[in-house]
């Protein structure tokens, strides 16, 4: 049949051309195929004989299902099971062996938004079976990942990236996974949106949400529309010009309207913001004022009180917002209706914020020093552009959704995700200073009906003493990140307010979202109807890995590649990783090799592409010639001493040198408790029961007040191993 209009590669971007075979039978393997792209990969093919190959009673497109009954076109179908595996197989390489080409028509999917794949992980492993060449395919629709602030895309516009053919012992789901993810790496890389700066999408989302969304600030639960604090914050960078011509401006403010309008207003002043760690060290924060060479710094009264431990600098080099913005009404007033009635275009003009940002520096900000002088993570424009882009696409969230906003802004999660995207986006903003206040931002969650809450497991458990479950009615989305997220947290959660716990992974050299979990679809029918369902969450995982971002694993301590299904060291590549810290070849070198980020956490993929963390490399200790994960052993731990209920963290297990076997685990422990020897014999007794090796177990127990963690909720690893040492006599 016919398509309403010709079909041609108008709309069509095709990389790896080269890929695709001139001559030979080989089996195409598409992520997915609408009836569109179907005829422009007859197109693409050149009149090559195709034969379609479509699971029985696969639930197709009508216009799909149409053009397969056209004349001149042969299909042939069949049924997974293992009966008719070696039937399959004969089949397959018979119409191979005729130089055929063969291309899988995928059934209709229920799926979350933007999915790697609408083949579930089975159906492509007994597709491979085959044993026949296999040509990797990944269509990118373009609307599957375009912003609100973007023009919409027709249906028809679309990516085509072939992989290189994989034959023999390359045909198998692990290497087709590490492909088809390398192929949305290098489809995702090329949208020319990336180029946009930072400040030019901001200018569109508030201009775009403007008088339609708004900011709440929790403190005092007032409420401003996008567009006012769009205004205050053009005000406000007209300031920041004057005050300085560094290239930086630090930010010393909590999360709340303040600290958005001053991120805003130091974009808007061709500036890059940099967000300070308040709770770390003098040295540390010292560090990030020198290597940023910051020289003005936007923050409050108030905070500058509160925070007396702060080594502030000189009271000439504060700009304290709280004084000067009162003055500066009728500038605000003269931003508002210049913001109304200047295209987005020449708004930037007037500003000087360029339109392009591509790989220039955007935001600066500092890892938290646990191994050394803290880093400092420059972030480009393309970088914080595409994790936008990815984390947003993947939520699916309406303009009348609203957001949580109470991460540390100094904690890339934060700073990405509750700032930048709810103004690109057009979200409803709910803030408030800290997350560690649960009883107040519970309120703030039922008054303003929040949807999408962001937090860490350390801040959930605090959730679980003394919210109603009311309070957190509204919520859609729950998503955790920066630490594991214990089952006993997540089960509690659900039980307590029937919300799943949707744990997610990142850092802040990768924007820092790489892998969420979603709530699953809903079917699209029942199990005889054809269509397939494409799994979006799996516990203990971390979800799947984000569009356009590619993942290989190797060995953690040869370097040398392993298959995705095989424990390893976990490699990212994608518009969203980093280009290198700032002024620090050497460490930059350590971690990054021809545009792979070395994450340093140990991990897999399974057969249906989720990620599993099984520990960061520097939790692990190498006991006896073993990797043992601390990780693992807490988990086993909060069982053995009945912890499951707990809603703060008790203990914490690190490795100290140890002369017979290399390393030695310590155990450190809030709980009460009698002589420290006897209880390590009792426990020790208990783990071997629960079938643990002995190698993972604890030598010595030691007895703190608080198991240390850091500002955004993860264990203080470094204050742990203090401890440890000190109590070892290290």
């Amino acid at each position: 049949m016919a398509s309403e209009k010709p079909v041609t590669l108008k709309d069509l971007t095709i990389l790896g051309k080269d890929n695709v075979p001139s001559g030979g039978g080989y089996l195409i393997l598409p992520s997915q195929l609408g009836y569109f792209d179907l005829l422009r990969l007859e197109l693409v093919l050149g009149g090559r004989q195709v034969i379609y190959l479509v699971k029985k009673g696969a639930a197709l497109h009508p216009l799909l299902r149409v053009h397969l009954e056209g004349d001149n076109v042969q299909a042939m179908e069949f049924s997974p099971g293992e009966t008719e595996i070696s039937a399959y197989q004969r089949a397959m390489g018979d119409a191979a062996k005729t130089g055929a080409v063969i291309i899988y028509l995928p059934a209709e999917a229920a799926a979350m938004p933007a999915p790697m794949t609408t083949i579930p992980g089975t159906k492509l492993e007994f597709l491979l079976k085959a044993g026949i060449p296999v040509l990797p395919l990944f269509v990118h629709r373009r609307q599957d990942t375009a912003m609100p602030i973007e023009r919409r895309y027709h249906d028809s516009e679309a990516v085509f990236c072939f992989g290189k053919l994989l034959q023999g012992p390359d045909v198998n789901l692990a290497t087709f996974q590490e492909t088809l993810l390398l192929l949305s790496e290098q489809a995702f890389g090329e949208n020319p949106t990336l180029d946009m700066s930072l400040g030019y999408a901001l200018i569109q989302g508030f201009k775009k949400h403007g008088s339609r969304n708004s900011v709440v600030d929790g403190k005092d639960d007032s409420v401003r529309r996008f567009d006012q604090v769009f205004a205050t914050a053009l005000a406000l960078a007209q300031v920041v010009k004057r005050e300085t011509k560094k290239e930086r401006v630090g930010i010393i403010l909590p999360p709340g309207l303040g600290g958005l309008i001053c991120n805003v207003a130091v974009l808007m002043a061709g500036k890059i913001p940099v967000n300070l760690n308040f709770t770390a060290g003098r040295s540390a924060i010292d560090s990030a004022i020198r290597q940023g060479q910051i020289d003005r710094f936007l923050t409050a009264d108030i905070f500058v009180r509160k925070m007396q431990s702060f080594p502030w600098p000189p009271m000439k080099q504060l700009i304290l917002i709280e004084r000067l913005l009162p003055k500066m009404k009728v500038s605000i007033v003269k931003w508002l209706v210049l913001s109304k009635i200047l295209p987005s275009a020449l708004l930037a003009a007037v500003l000087g914020v360029s339109k392009k940002g591509g790989r220039k520096e955007a935001l600066l900000l500092f890892t938290s020093g646990s191994s050394g002088e803290p880093k400092g993570v420059a972030l480009t424009h393309r970088n914080i552009i595409a994790n936008v882009m990815q984390f947003g696409s993947r939520l699916g969230m309406k303009s009348t959704d609203s957001i949580l906003g109470c991460l540390p802004l100094f904690h890339s999660f934060g700073c990405t995700v509750t700032l930048w995207f709810p103004i690109i986006y057009g979200l409803h903003l709910v803030t408030y200073p800290t997350p560690l206040e649960v009883k107040k931002i519970a309120q703030l969650i039922e008054k303003f009906r929040v949807t999408l809450m962001l937090a860490t497991p350390t801040f959930l458990r605090g959730y679980l003493r003394g919210v109603n479950r009311e309070s957190l009615a509204s919520i859609k989305l729950c998503v955790t990140g920066a630490e594991k997220l214990p089952t006993t947290v997540a089960d509690a959660f659900e039980t307590r307010f029937g919300k799943r716990v949707l744990e997610g992974y990142g850092l802040t050299e990768t924007s820092p979202a790489s892998n969420l979990n979603l709530p699953d679809p809903d079917p699209l029918g029942d199990e005889e109807s054809g269509y397939s369902w494409m799994p979006s969450h799996r516990q203990g995982s971390v979800g799947h890995t984000l569009p356009g971002m590619a993942v290989r694993i190797t060995h953690p301590e040869t370097g040398a590649p392993v298959s995705l299904h095989q424990s390893g060291m976990i490699w990212f590549k994608g518009a969203n990783v980093f280009d290198g810290y700032l002024n620090d070849p050497k460490r930059t070198a350590d971690v990054l090799q021809d545009g792979w980020f070395r994450t340093g956490d140990i991990g897999r993929v399974d057969l249906d592409g989720f990620l599993y963390i099984e520990g960061r490399l520097s939790r692990f200790s190498k006991i006896a010639g073993e990797m043992v994960p601390h990780e693992t052993v807490e988990e086993t731990l909060v069982k053995a001493m009945g912890l499951e209920n707990e809603t703060v963290r008790k203990i914490a297990v690190v490795g100290v040198p140890d002369i017979d076997k290399g390393e030695a685990l310590i155990l450190l422990t809030s709980m009460p408790g009698g002589p420290e020897h006897q209880e390590i014999l009792d426990l020790r007794y208990r783990l071997l029961d629960k079938g643990m090796p002995p190698l993972w177990i604890p030598k010595k127990m030691i007895r703190v007040s608080d198991i240390p963690v850091l500002a955004s909720g993860k264990l203080d690893v470094q204050s742990c191993e203090k401890i440890a040492r000190a109590s070892a006599g290290i």
